[in-house]
């Protein structure tokens, strides 16, 4: 997801092998184009923190629903509007009944959400969290988000959140070969020190900031670095099931991370959760397309992210892509797995509109462009074996007013599809 608010930088320098970091920041250290916070201007950025009545003016919508979930496969709010799980339960070999990855995926959205409904009723008593401890003499966090903007600048084009992509660098990155498990969890570790103020470095200090000063949970971040480590050991997804957690943990947390920095509109009627949820459909959306985009790419790694499940429904097997011909198989599969991603697109277009006004922009340009390749993968009649389907600059260019223009457009005070009836 495409959104310039929660900074990581693309480490050259994170993770070396099971014994330790690389050091972390290195003076030619480049970076993603920082974002300012809406409403705060750049000194304020690093000056104290949330005292006692002093929390945003920021809307994030109202949390009137009942945040229970049923294993029905339904859910019900208290005003009695029922909305429909795809998957809840789903049973095992041996006959017991599992929860679903979807179901796991959704009490995480719930957890979020109800972490910005105990941030708006605290009015009077904001939790003081930990000051942050600026490592060595690294100097103000005015500097460090500087440093992030740098990181920004240089490496993201639709991938802006600093944190996000230094995680994702450690297995994509130029010292892969050198992560370990043991490698990731004192990344982990280090995260649960940004969380209580203690950071490793000034990208790290940008972000302990950020997540002092908004209603951020860490599961989302935990999750995302539990999907570095399925990038250890799993080149295989026997279903959808399995492909949408991993899904989730890589793509869709970075929607969870950012919706309590870039708000819910004030007019908006929708609730907290639904957009929350719309949110973490982009994410999806946008996984599911890298994944379609990048199947030859993948497969000459040994890696192959598309359900076994489905593949051998079509008549195809793992042999099939690696030797890379577009048959007519081929290209019903694809229609089938191009549908699915548009349609999480669709259902993460619905709450665009209920962002805040300064972030709709953003949010969806990277939705329109992103799902452009989609569009460029049939031109290319199929064929992600050996051709990458890529939007070129004049579409992107024509997209960008568009997407201005349908930004401008408010949150419907009635009949939105994620309203409260």
């Amino acid at each position: 997801m495409s959104v310039a608010l929660l900074w990581v930088v693309s480490p050259n320098s994170e993770v070396s092998n099971g014994t330790g970091f690389l050091d972390s920041v290195r003076e030619g250290n480049r970076g993603l184009e920082s974002s300012r916070f809406p409403s705060r201007d750049r000194n304020s950025m690093w000056k104290g923190r949330f005292k006692k009545g002093g929390r945003q003016g920021w809307n994030f919508g109202s949390l009137n629903a009942d945040l229970r979930y049923s294993c029905l496969g339904r859910s019900r709010t208290e005003n009695g509007r029922s909305f429909s799980v795809q998957s809840s339960l789903v049973a095992s070999p041996a006959g017991e009944m599992a929860v679903s990855s979807e179901k796991k995926v959704y009490e995480v959205v719930l957890k979020q959400a109800a972490l910005v409904k105990r941030h708006l009723i605290s009015t009077d008593d904001i939790e003081v969290k930990p000051e942050i401890v600026l490592p060595g003499n690294l100097g103000l966090l005015s500097e460090a988000y500087d440093r992030c903007g740098e990181v920004c600048a240089e490496y993201a084009k639709t991938f802006y959140l600093v944190w996000c992509r230094r995680t994702d660098e450690l297995v994509d990155g130029p010292n892969a070969s050198h992560i370990t498990p043991q490698a990731l969890d004192r990344w982990e570790a280090r995260l649960e020190d940004i969380f209580n103020g203690r950071p490793f470095d000034m990208l790290d200090a940008a972000l302990s900031d950020t997540v002092s000063r908004f209603p951020v949970d860490i599961q989302p971040f935990r999750d995302m670095v539990e999907g570095m480590r399925m990038d250890l050991w799993k080149s295989r997804y026997n279903n959808f099931d399995e492909l949408y957690l991993y899904c989730y943990y890589v793509a869709g947390t970075v929607g969870l991370m950012s919706v309590p920095i870039m708000g819910i509109a004030p007019e908006s009627k929708a609730t907290t959760e639904s957009v929350y949820n719309a949110a973490l459909a982009l994410g999806i959306a946008n996984q599911l397309t890298n994944i379609l985009r990048d199947v030859g790419e993948d497969a000459r790694r040994g890696r192959l992210y598309l359900p076994q499940d489905e593949l051998a429904q079509a008549g195809l097997s793992d042999e099939d892509i690696f030797a890379g011909k577009v048959t007519d198989k081929w290209r019903i599969f694809m229609k089938k797995q191009i549908q699915r991603a548009r349609k999480f697109f669709d259902e993460a277009e619905k709450g665009v509109t209920e962002l805040s006004s300064a972030s709709r922009w953003p949010v969806l340009a990277s939705l329109l462009l992103y799902r452009k390749i989609l569009d460029e993968i049939e031109a290319n009649d199929f064929n992600n074996f050996t051709k990458r389907a890529y939007v070129s600059k004049p579409k992107k260019l024509l997209t960008l007013p568009i997407a201005y223009a349908r930004s401008l457009v408010p949150p419907k005070s009635t009949s939105s599809p994620l309203a409260k009836t």
